[in-house]
């Protein structure tokens, strides 16, 4: 079964020679669309359709959402309940086995790094909706293919919202009280490449291989770190904001992580024990801006300055554009959770950031 998006893959006339290719050399195959992210009822169908045509292998080419749903296809095919039942969080929740058949998984955008983690997020939008993972760590795909050719075509909008979800993840798994040496390592490792091509990709670099693998690169290393030190605060209001209202997931990323580090950073300096987490914080605010004199405190003041002018210089919307007023923030702020977040953040900081970035 080959997974793509509705539109791009094919727009591009690659669809078309991967269909002739693969005429000649496989007995045959199955073709699934995935217009938005993911839900319980596509998946649901993509596998009874996998079922009925005897699907034995999946490949996901397109942005994150496409691979979540074709990783969540290959998990499926073996099992006899909905998806939904092995959801995270869902009523009647089961334990997955891990059994599933291969996947190959092949980004056309830089973003998520799902070719390199073990869950796909899959969401209901609405008043009693979700944005929750399917989980197992044989869900890692079994081959992952980064080719920045395939991620040139992609838009400035889009190239802008999905980096910001690379780059939100490995910043908020570099900060993480679960962090460890490893996740540092590759974490800061993946902030590098992401801060030398990131501006780039958004304007006259945008076709630029070197450029694109940069950001390739970094986006897959978010994947692995996330999966190994959580996520913060930032991807708490994913899963509470994103399943009541439909706001793409890097968008979301962008609206909210400079308010939510400017948060965080207070509530750091205030706890008086959060040292470490604003030392992490300022090596960022460093990288990004070439000042590595700055101090502390000041590393971590060029961060949220920088993080505000991405937002400025890549004409990021504010949550009004998608619906949420100020009536909408306590109520989101009080279902937002976050374990991995560098410090506790109570409902009232919550709320503020929300308000901020309304």
């Amino acid at each position: 079964m080959i997974v793509t998006g509705s539109r791009s893959l094919e727009a591009s006339g690659r669809l078309a020679r991967l269909f002739a290719e693969l005429q000649r050399e496989c007995s045959g195959f199955l073709h699934t669309t995935v217009p938005a992210e993911p839900t319980p009822e596509l998946i649901d169908a993509a596998v009874e359709s996998g079922r009925k045509g005897g699907t034995d292998t999946v490949i996901a080419i397109g942005g994150g959402s496409v691979i979540d749903a074709g990783k969540a296809v290959s998990a499926m095919l073996l099992q006899r309940h909905p998806v939904e039942r092995f959801i995270e969080g869902r009523p009647g929740f089961l334990e997955h086995d891990g059994r599933k058949v291969p996947f190959l998984a092949v980004p056309t955008t830089s973003g998520t790094g799902s070719e390199a983690t073990c869950n796909a997020v899959i969401s209901r939008i609405g008043a009693d909706g979700f944005k929750r993972s399917l989980r197992h760590p044989a869900f890692v795909p079994e081959v992952a293919v980064l080719d920045p050719e395939l991620l040139c075509s992609a838009p400035r909008h889009l190239t802008a919202s999905s980096g910001m979800d690379a780059f939100t993840q490995l910043m908020e798994a570099w900060v993480s009280p679960f962090a460890s040496p490893y996740t540092d390592l590759l974490a800061f490792h993946g902030l590098e490449y992401f801060s030398r091509s990131f501006l780039k990709a958004c304007s006259d670099g945008a076709a630029d291989l070197a450029v694109r693998g940069d950001i390739a690169y970094a986006a897959f290393l978010s994947g692995a770190v996330l999966g190994n030190a959580g996520l913060g605060i930032v991807h708490g209001f994913a899963s509470s904001v994103g399943g009541a209202f439909d706001i793409p997931h890097g968008v979301l990323c962008a609206m909210l992580l400079s308010e939510a580090t400017r948060e965080n950073i207070l509530r750091l300096q205030l706890s008086g024990s959060g040292s470490h987490a604003l030392r992490k914080y300022a090596a960022v605010g460093r990288l990004l801006t070439g000042r590595a004199e700055a101090g502390t405190e000041e590393g971590c003041m060029l961060l949220v300055q920088e993080l505000e002018n991405w937002q400025s210089l890549l004409d990021i919307p504010r949550l009004g554009a998608y619906g949420i007023g100020a009536g909408d923030a306590g109520r989101l702020a009080g279902v937002t959770r976050s374990k991995s977040n560098p410090v506790d953040l109570g409902p009232e900081s919550l709320e503020k950031i929300l308000l901020a970035c309304i």
